[in-house]
């Protein structure tokens, strides 16, 4: 007899994610002994061989709670028993920062809450064990529920097309061979396996938006609108990723065109369509270090009035000790080198903006704060005055 209905999709979905792989490439799983990762894991395990590749797995140890260790180092015999090799179990700092668990923004208005954090810290842990063991490919669990519910944050927080096209199947060495498959389908191959699942207490607490979608916000929409939602959702991500691929990679060509993300030329900007022009900057504000994560729309339209609406306005903050600003037109920026030290975002002068040469136009001047709403006139209505020299933006 054959293997159930769901597990005979699940390795399907991941056959169908690794036919690109050469034979003998390494393939990890990122597995938290949850019933999506687990049963990835499971597959994994089953079809690696049959396409001459070799699989292992990583398991995260976040620290968070109590007997994470005892139970990381149980998820990795768990792997080993399914005869994964190598497996590797990381353990991870995450830092004390934010303010429970909806998060909170630190002085620069990058997210600091738990579930960032730990995020960040999986994928920086993820990221060390395929270096290590040389992967091609690195397995990620996320299902078509976890994608619905991404497109559902996106919509409630006002986020562009980029964020509504929710999670990659593949970006760099990272796979989601699940994306396709309904949470229903994981547990019910967990359970023909015979594999015991562990839930993670923090996928039942209220607190958090993500729990709080999955457990209030969808079930009242599935009861209202009918079955179908999260597949409909799910939809919706798959076609807005492709029209997203290909207005980021006319952003690219764009941007190099404007002289690149360190100074880009404000003249050449201004001509781009607002869908070109948004993107460019926003590639721009996370190339100079702003976390991608922190940076909202409302930032970017922040920036774009530095191209568009222009009046001589000074810096925009921006989350992560960024500043953006214009200066001998064009867009440049600045990160604070001292986060924490004397000189906070919105404060003091912009790196190399303090003394103006003469001949300079002013667009450096003083920041004063996210905004950056003061405003000196540009440089053509100061006419010969500009040309004058003197300080960018005068003492405050």
């Amino acid at each position: 007899m054959g293997p159930s209905p769901a597990v005979a999709e699940i390795r399907t979905a991941v056959r169908e994610s690794l036919r690109d792989l050469a034979p003998g490439d390494l393939v990890l799983v990122a597995c938290s002994g949850g019933a999506d990762s687990l049963a990835l894991a499971a597959a994994l395990a089953f079809v690696a061989p049959r396409q001459r590749l070799r699989a292992g797995g990583v398991t995260v140890d976040h620290g968070l709670q109590p007997g994470s260790a005892e139970r990381a180092q149980a998820v990795a015999q768990r792997l080993t028993s399914l005869g994964l090799d190598p497996v590797e179990c990381s353990t991870v700092m995450v830092p004390a920062r934010g303010n429970g668990a909806h998060g909170a923004h630190g002085a620069h208005g990058a997210r600091t809450g738990p579930e960032a954090a730990a995020r960040a810290a999986r994928y920086q842990a993820l990221e060390a064990a395929a270096q290590r063991t040389g992967a091609a490919a690195v397995l990620l669990g996320h299902t078509l529920d976890d994608q619905a519910e991404t497109v559902l944050l996106g919509l409630a927080r006002g986020s562009g097309a980029r964020a509504l096209a929710g999670m990659a199947t593949q970006r760099g060495r990272y796979r989601r061979p699940l994306l396709p498959v309904r949470r229903q389908a994981t547990r019910a191959a967990c359970a023909a396996l015979g594999l015991p699942v562990w839930d993670d207490p923090h996928n039942a607490d209220s607190r958090f938006s993500r729990v709080r979608v999955r457990h209030e916000v969808m079930p009242v929409l599935e009861s209202a609108l009918g079955p179908g939602v999260a597949d409909a959702l799910a939809r919706t991500a798959r076609q807005l990723r492709a029209d997203a691929d290909y207005l980021d990679a006319q952003a690219a060509i764009e941007t190099a065109r404007a002289g690149g993300c360190a100074a880009l030329r404000a003249e050449s900007l201004a001509t781009l369509p607002a869908a070109i022009r948004t993107r460019v900057l926003h590639t721009a504000a996370i190339a100079a270090g702003c976390p991608a994560g922190s940076l909202t729309a409302c930032h970017v339209e922040q920036l774009e009035a530095l191209v568009t609406g222009w009046r001589g306005q000074r810096w925009i903050d921006l989350p992560g000790g960024v500043r953006g600003v214009r200066r001998e037109g064009r867009l440049r920026f600045t990160r604070d080198i001292d986060p924490a030290g004397s000189t906070p975002a919105g404060s003091g002068p912009v790196a190399g903006a303090a003394e103006d040469a003469p001949g300079r136009d002013r667009e450096g001047g003083h920041g004063h704060g996210r905004h950056g709403n003061r405003s000196e006139g540009s440089a053509d209505q100061r006419g010969e005055a500009a040309s004058a020299g003197g300080r960018a933006g005068g003492a405050h």
